[in-house]
């Protein structure tokens, strides 16, 4: 349709003012062609007639809904014009509190002049990965995209920021060098990322500085090459400059400053480490006092002169301070001899000599050289020339260093290059410097048309739409007119050859060329000094004064050579004659995209212009061999005040960055473009039901389209998208509001119908009932006499008498029956009473006797068990005492051997010495030796006499033994008779039970017997009576039997011997004689097993008793033996005596047998020795015994050990006999069935029931199957096979294979069981290898498979358990109090594993945080999609009109949308996954709390920085959609993890979208409600709040204060986003394993056939 039909009534267009460029008004009269006024109203009301411009035909720019207004792109709004984009950027800028907005590929960057919480760590995190225009504009979201088209195309990138001095591009480029530093944090030492954001507070003091506009504007031009490696991470960086403004070294306007540097070091005058360098305060040098203030409010110089040392010293430059204050001294305020002294004296030159030349220049002629002096201007200028030069070299210097600290060794792969570069400025006096600065902005123009260009082209082509060209401004004419042949600059450095070469002629030689022959070149009309150049941006007027000296920026030889000759060779390097520009400048190679313009001659290189105009080409060549990216930077107002907003100047910024060329650009084409899937939701109200029936959505649109806009040239259809020309998406929006809005009038008409409606029919049945009430008493009136009253009062009392007599005969009817009923049951009742306190007292007689007969067996079986201990005890008492006095016997035994043995040996000595006495006697017979002989008699008699004493004293010793000997053999004869009476009195014993047992035989016979003789002989009822009888005589035998059963025997089982009592019982109670028969068989049987059973006792009893008679006879033989041993010690004693007399005698006879007395004695002594040896045999035997002892202890013990299993092994007996009770209990309910449905029946009947019962108690009275082999739960295994054991349990295994046939935690449990055998074994090298195998390979599993979640929720599991295995089986009573008694006895006994247990713990915790990230990183793609932009709420569509246009590279195509569902299934595999696996309940929950929580946290990040998620139908979404996660917890039994606390944030920020906002007592709900939303948040959300429909009403600023008054004071943090990576502590409770370890079986599959049960 026409653009001039949409100028109807109500609708709003933009009118042109002079204060705020443009002003909105409403069309109060429809357009008609030919119109030369339009009448319009504006916003205060005022109404006017709006003179059309008739010869071209121009109509005011109309104004977008404003369901469009507020867009992230301003290339989406319907109508592209200056005003729209001016206004969207106010309600964005003011309202919305956002400072970033998208221009097509242009970033528009506000500066708010006020600190925001947009850059933080999360907020980076937030857009690393994000496709751009996912989320709301950002410098970040800029920096993603770049990255992401490096890493993805392996091309170089460039950022290019621009914009007039204080519009914060110096921020900007900061915050993306600070992006790629943290998403691409490199994994060296080096820290590369640390140094690139050191280098920015460098060069900030060095090339920034004060002006009118901004407090740190910077000076110069920098382009930052950041590099990077093949895996993207930072290895270096390379800096290079462009244009320093020299001259603001020498000169300040009024209110500037110099370089922060001067002022820095001034402020540090006090500063001990700069004394030497006699600083002063900066208001007393010329060169930092010319602007007037020296400080800056808000700035400490100090402070930042701190921040300078602290950054040149990470960067390794420490010293490089002191070349700078060489400036600050030399920065005089005139000519006197103690500053130039101070300034020679710091840069180490002749001061005679600098002061020469300062004022006096050499003139070299033909014949002689002149030297004369200059006047005082220009001695100034040569000053101010070499201040400006020694600036510019150590400006230069610094960069070069900071490049040489941030090069890198190794090859760079690609990098991403950060353009800080000034913008297009336009001042009331424009120099040298604004011609370069606009010049350079021309070029980058041209390089932004062009790449604007090859992007729309690539989008036509890729939707397949016609590409048609555009006409749009080109800048070429412009760019010539500066630097092509003849040009401007080549003028400028043709005049700078002469050296009487001035600016006036230079400007004469610009009006010759160029004035009235190029439109784009004018000279002022008022003004013979300046010349007027035709930018893109706006015309600016140039002064040409100082041009030529700026261009040649030329110093005296004589000082060159001055500096050159300085002993600081910092300064001499400077002044070299070889350039070092191409060093300092040299940068990465690319290739250029076309050859660069060489200069003329040598002379042209020397000029600031021609080296400008060299780097631009570098800088040219560069940006066009990489993808650029545009950020443009806007200064809102010139007094920097926080979100205010200058229209004025805002436009004139849009208008010199290149915004309003992209909006006309894109004006020219299709600015509005549409994916099917968005148009079809947006508009499908304004299809027919016929369109919605199609199942081709694409198909549809192009149906509707085709009808709704007639022009097909209005919109193309592509491949993905629908594209729509300026004002088409506005037409549309204005036949959806039309189409509602007649909706709305529909619904409106009917619901008033319906309601006057329902008001006429509720008068209607009021005017009815009035009618109803008056006609009534209209007729009572008329009809109401006396008669009437009195036949209507007799009625009434007839009525009243006849009612009440027939009342009263019910009542006497009712009365009879209620009393007879009454008596009726008063009887029953008192009845049944009776007969329940005769069974009462019936229980009450049977509990006495049960009880006091349970009693008694009690204590039969507890005498019986001590007479079996008390006999079992006496009985190894005299196996040891028999024992003990074999030993005493074999060992005196022995000692009786060797003594004999020894005497023997002295017998045959003494033979000898007898053949050698008769020898010497025959040779010594003389006088003499007699003589002598019997001199010593005497002395040969008292050896003999100590002789004999010794002989003596062995015989007693030897009497006395043998004495102690038979009083052992008499102790051991008493105990062998009394353990014969005690086998006499067993036997006796059992006789007199044989007997009774045979008494109890006969009395059950004739029992027997007489049941019989009766049953023939009478009826039914005499069996009944006398049944009774014999029940009474029949406990009492049963008592008996019971008494000398249990006496006798142990391990019978009671049931058996009750079942007689049972079946009595049963026969009182129903009174059958035959089962009564049945029941006394059964008995007798019971009696006859209980005889044989008895007989095999009696038998053991008697090999015992015979077992102990052989004992008793072996102990005889063996104390005769004895007895035989001491006799023949006596005859041996015996056969001493004599032989000792004898030798005495001989002794006596033979006196001088001398010698032979001497040998005796030491016979003795050897004697006496060899008695010692044996008495130490005889201790090293009783320690034998004392060690044999030990043994019996232990197999005491053992023996105690097998005493417990047996106990254990009886209650399972125990545990058999009860199941067969149950099973007796069965059958006799089943037997009083079939008893009471067959008494009516025949004989034949009552036999065969009789014979089912009989057949059935056989098959219950089977034996019970055998005991099953008792294992430990222990698992032994070999040393060597340890290696094999990991291998199998934990390196090789593999979850998915053999878990689902394994218990929970069997893996754990069989590593325990490992663990417990090598403690029950005492071995702890074993022990210690085997914990730290398992916790290393654990390590090294988790490592290996940290990114298999199953593999990671495996091992969480079973760690988990093996830790809970630790601590129960520990020993210690904390945990072993929930243990069972069987558990107990399988704690570990001999070593304390809790410093493993702290180790696994740690592994766990390692476990649980990598199992926690892998589901993470699987549930974070999802969350945003699935819970914010899917829409799970069918026939609610929250989709808001936007057409945004992504880049190409950030569009998916063909990938899967994510619903809630996706969440919910993803959350379903990870629950599924541990439960397979066996994991703790406790543990699931943290595990699920932990991704509630992210979940709810990336979602409510997701609101604040997305825009369009901030709408009311948005949060009923997010809404249900918890309610969903809310629902799943309650279907996996998870409510009580407080899973759901965690989304409160999300849940309230949901609210928040939903709840009005527009009245006081709405800001004090939010600010009650939203507790758990810090301030920033709510007021971020409030102003992010964006309209769906026309019907809504945005929040406005007025209420945004209101509320954020409200919660300011409240408690909260600051920040705007909530941390992702925070992790809640994990804790492992102790759970308890139910799991006995002595059932646990090793499945085959794990290969463990080395492992051995114990």
């Amino acid at each position: 349709m026409a653009l001039s039909e949409l100028y109807t009534k109500y609708n709003r267009v933009w009118i042109p003012d002079a204060e705020h460029v443009w002003k909105s008004a409403e069309i109060l009269k429809d357009y008609t062609s030919g119109s030369n006024y339009l009448e319009v109203q504006l916003e205060d009301g005022t109404e006017l007639k709006y003179a059309l411009d008739t010869a071209n035909g121009q109509l005011p720019p109309l104004r977008n809904p404003d369901i469009l207004v507020g867009e992230n792109d301003l290339t989406a709004l319907s109508y592209l014009h200056e005003p729209a984009v001016l206004h969207n950027l106010k309600v964005r800028f003011v309202e919305s509190r956002i400072i970033y907005t998208y221009c097509g590929i242009i970033l528009v960057a506000i500066n708010p002049y006020k600190q925001l919480p947009l850059y933080g760590d999360a907020i980076i995190h937030a857009y690393s990965g994000q496709n751009m225009g996912d989320m709301d504009p950002h410098i970040f979201a800029v920096a993603e995209e770049a990255y992401k088209q490096m890493a993805r195309k392996n091309k170089n990138q460039s950022i290019i920021v621009s914009g007039e001095s204080g519009a914060g591009k110096t921020v900007s480029a900061r915050y993306t060098m600070r992006y790629f530093a943290t998403v691409s944090k490199s994994g060296s030492k080096a820290h590369v990322e640390d140094k690139v954001l050191a280098s920015n507070p460098i060069t900030e003091a060095i090339g920034n500085a004060k002006t009118t506009r901004n407090d740190n504007s910077s000076r110069f031009g920098k382009y930052t090459e950041i590099s990077f490696d093949k895996s993207y991470q930072i290895i270096g960086a390379n800096m290079r400059t462009y244009l320093l403004e020299k001259s603001r070294v020498v000169f300040q306007s009024e209110n500037e400053r110099n370089y922060h540097i001067f002022y820095q070091l001034c402020s540090s005058v006090d500063d001990p480490e700069f004394k030497n360098l006699r600083l002063l305060t900066a208001d007393k040098f010329v060169y930092t006092s010319m602007g007037g203030r020296t400080d800056i409010d808000s700035v400490d110089d100090k402070a930042d002169m701190m921040e300078t040392r602290r950054t040149f010293s990470l960067l390794g430059r420490s010293r490089s301070p002191a070349a700078i204050m060489s400036l600050s001294g030399k920065s005089a305020s005139s000519f006197s001899d103690y500053h130039l002294g101070v300034f020679c004296e710091l840069l180490d030159v002749s001061a005679e000599d600098v002061s020469r030349w300062l004022c006096q220049r050499r003139i070299v002629l033909v014949a002689e050289t002149v030297v004369k002096p200059v006047p005082q201007k220009r001695a100034i200028n040569a000053r101010d020339a070499l201040a400006k030069h020694i600036y510019a070299h150590l400006f230069d210097y610094i960069i070069h260093k900071i490049n040489t600290v941030l090069q890198f060794p190794g090859k760079q792969h690609t990098f991403i290059g950060v353009l800080d570069i000034y913008g297009f400025e336009t001042f009331e006096v424009n120099s040298f410097e604004q011609f370069c600065i606009n010049y350079a902005n021309e070029k980058l123009q041209q390089q932004f048309n062009l790449h604007v260009f090859k992007l729309e082209q690539e989008e036509y082509m890729k939707e397949d739409i016609p590409w048609t060209l555009i006409d749009f401004y080109d800048n070429q004419p412009v760019i010539d007119l500066i630097e092509a042949k003849m040009g401007i600059l080549d003028l400028l450095d043709e005049e700078c050859l002469f050296p009487q070469g001035t600016d006036q002629n230079w400007l004469q030689k610009l009006y010759n060329n160029y004035l009235d022959k190029n439109a784009l070149f004018e000279k002022p009309r008022m003004s013979n000094q300046a010349f007027l150049i035709q930018h893109f941006a706006d015309k600016v007027e140039y002064q040409c004064k100082g041009f030529l000296e700026k261009n040649r920026d030329i110093l005296p030889e004589e000082l060159v050579e001055i500096m050159r000759v300085s002993k600081f060779h910092l300064l001499s390097d400077f002044f070299q004659e070889e350039e070092l520009g191409l060093t300092l400048n040299r940068g990465i190679k690319v290739r250029p995209a076309r050859p660069s313009v060489k200069p003329a001659n040598k002379q042209l290189r020397t000029t600031v212009g021609n080296k400008f105009r060299s780097s631009l080409y570098l800088l040219m060549e560069t940006l066009n061999a990489t993808t650029p990216h545009y950020v443009r930077c806007i200064k809102p107002n010139d007094e920097k005040l926080p979100f205010e907003y200058d229209s004025k100047r805002v436009v004139q910024q849009l208008r010199a960055c290149g915004v309003l060329e992209t909006i006309h650009i894109s004006a020219q084409s299709y600015p509005s473009r549409w994916t099917y899937i968005e148009f079809y939701s947006r508009y499908s109200i304004l299809m027919s039901q016929a369109e919605l029936g199609l199942n081709d959505k694409k198909q549809t649109c192009k149906t509707v389209l085709q009808r709704l806009i007639q022009d097909s040239n209005q919109y193309k259809f592509g491949r993905t998208k629908i594209f729509f020309r300026a004002g088409q998406v506005a037409y549309l929006e204005k036949l959806r509001s039309d189409r509602l809005r007649g909706a709305c009038i529909t619904i409106q008409k009917h619901v008033r119908g319906w309601s006057q409606h329902r008001k006429f029919l509720q008068m209607r049945a009021a005017a009815i009932i009035i009618q109803q009430y008056v006609r009534g008493s209209r007729t009572i009136r008329q009809t109401v006499t006396a008669e009437n009253l009195k036949r209507a009062w007799a009625a009434v009392v007839i009525q009243r008498y006849v009612r009440g007599h027939l009342v009263r005969q019910v009542y006497q009817l009712v009365k009879v029956a209620t009393v007879t009923i009454q008596s009726h049951t008063r009887g029953w009742l008192a009845r049944k009473r009776f007969r329940q306190m005769v069974a009462d007292h019936k229980a009450v007689v049977l509990q006495k006797y049960a009880r006091a007969w349970l009693a008694r067996r009690r204590f039969q079986n507890i005498r019986r068990l001590v007479l079996n201990v008390q006999l079992s005890y006496r009985v190894q008492q005299l196996k040891k005492k028999l024992e003990e006095q074999s030993r005493e016997n074999h060992g005196l035994l022995e000692r009786l051997t060797a003594m004999s043995n020894a005497r023997v040996q002295d017998m045959d000595k003494l033979q000898k010495l007898e053949a050698e006495l008769s020898k010497l006697a025959n040779e010594k017979i003389s006088l003499e030796q007699q003589q002598k002989m019997n001199k010593e008699k005497k002395k040969v008699f008292a050896c003999n006499a100590n002789i004999f004493i010794c002989v003596r004293i062995v015989e007693n010793n030897i009497a006395i033994q043998k004495k102690d000997h038979e009083k052992e053999i008499e102790a051991l004869n008493v105990e062998s008779r009394k353990l014969r009476e005690e086998n006499v009195s067993f036997q006796k014993q059992i006789e007199e039970q044989g007997e009774v047992t045979q008494d109890l035989q006969e009395q059950v016979l004739k029992l027997t017997k007489h049941v019989k003789v009766r049953t023939k002989g009478s009826g039914f009822a005499v069996c009944v009576t006398r049944l009774h009888h014999l029940t009474i005589t029949f406990f009492f035998l049963l008592e008996k039997i019971t008494e000398v059963t249990k006496q006798l025997l142990g391990d019978i089982n009671d049931t058996e011997i009750l079942l007689a009592s049972d079946d009595i019982q049963q026969i009182s109670e129903d009174g059958d004689l035959l089962f009564a028969y049945e029941g006394l068989k059964k008995a007798t049987r019971s009696v006859l097993a209980i005889e044989t059973h008895y007989q095999t006792q009696r038998e053991n009893f008697e090999r015992e008793v015979q077992s102990l008679k052989f004992q008793i006879e072996h102990i005889q033989n063996e104390n005769s033996q004895l007895q035989k041993l001491f006799q023949e010690e006596n005859d041996v004693n015996d056969a001493i005596r004599q032989e000792v007399a004898r030798l005495t005698t001989e002794n006596m006879l033979i006196p001088q047998f001398k010698q032979q007395v001497s040998e005796l004695q030491r016979q003795k002594h050897e004697l006496e020795v060899q008695i010692a040896e044996q008495a130490c045999a005889m201790e090293g035997k009783m320690m034998l015994l004392e060690m044999q002892k030990a043994e019996h202890a232990k197999e005491k013990e053992e023996l105690e050990r097998r005493l417990e299993e047996k106990e254990e092994e009886t209650l399972q007996l125990k545990k058999q006999n009860q199941m067969e009770s149950e099973a007796k209990n069965r059958l006799r309910q089943e037997v009083s069935r079939l008893v009471t449905d067959n008494m009516a029946s025949a004989g034949s009947s009552v036999f065969t029931n009789r014979h089912l019962c009989v057949s059935f108690f056989k098959n219950v009275q089977t034996p019970a199957p055998a005991i099953p082999k008792e294992y430990l739960g222990m698992l032994e295994y070999r040393k060597e096979d340890e290696s094999q054991l990991i291998q199998n349990i934990i390196l090789g295994l593999k979850p998915r294979g053999v878990v689902v046939n394994m218990i929970p935690g069997l893996i754990a449990h069989i590593l325990f069981m490992c663990i417990r055998h090598a403690d029950y074994i005492n071995d702890e090298g074993k022990i210690k290898s085997l914990m730290r195998a398992i916790i290393d390979s654990i390590k090294k599993v988790v490592k290996t498979h940290q990114e298999d979640f199953d593999m990671l929720s495996f091992w969480l599991s079973n760690t988990y358990q093996m830790l809970n295995c630790l601590k129960q089986y520990s020993g210690e009573e904390d945990f072993m109090k929930y243990n069972t008694p069987r558990q107990n006895k399988n704690c570990l006994q001999n070593f304390d594993l809790s410093e493993y247990r702290q180790i696994i713990s740690d592994v766990a915790i390692h476990i649980y945080h990598q199992f926690v990230t892998i589901m993470e990183k699987a549930l974070m793609p999802l969350i945003v999609p699935g819970m914010l932009e899917h829409e799970s709420l069918q026939g609610i569509s929250s989709m808001k009109p936007t057409g945004f246009r992504k880049r190409s590279t950030s569009i998916y195509e063909d990938t899967e949308a994510c619903t809630i569902s996706s969440i919910l299934q993803q959350l379903s595999h990870f629950h599924s996954t541990m439960m397979q696996h066996g994991m703790d309940i406790g543990l699931i929950k943290q595990a699920v709390k932990q991704q509630f929580f992210l979940v709810g946290a990336a979602s409510l990040n997701g609101i604040l920085l997305r825009k369009d998620m901030c709408s009311c139908r948005k949060g009923m979404q997010i809404r249900c959609n918890i309610s969903y996660l809310e629902e799943w917890l309650k279907e996996k039994d998870l409510q009580s993890s407080s899973a759901i606390d965690t989304m409160e944030p999300l849940s309230q920020a949901a609210w928040l979208l939903q709840v009005n906002k527009s009245t006081d007592e709405d800001a004090q709900q939010i600010a009650k409600m939203c507790t758990e939303l810090s301030p920033v948040q709510i007021v971020k959300i409030l102003n992010s709040y964006t309209p769906i429909d026309d019907f809504e009403k945005r929040v406005s600023p007025s209420f945004v204060r209101k509320v954020q008054d409200r919660v300011g004071s409240g408690a909260g943090s600051a920040q705007l986003m909530l941390d992702t990576q925070y992790r809640y502590q994990v804790i492992f409770p102790f759970v308890p394993s139910p799991q006995a370890l002595e059932l646990i079986q090793v499945p085959s599959s794990l290969k463990l056939n080395f492992l051995t049960r114990i």
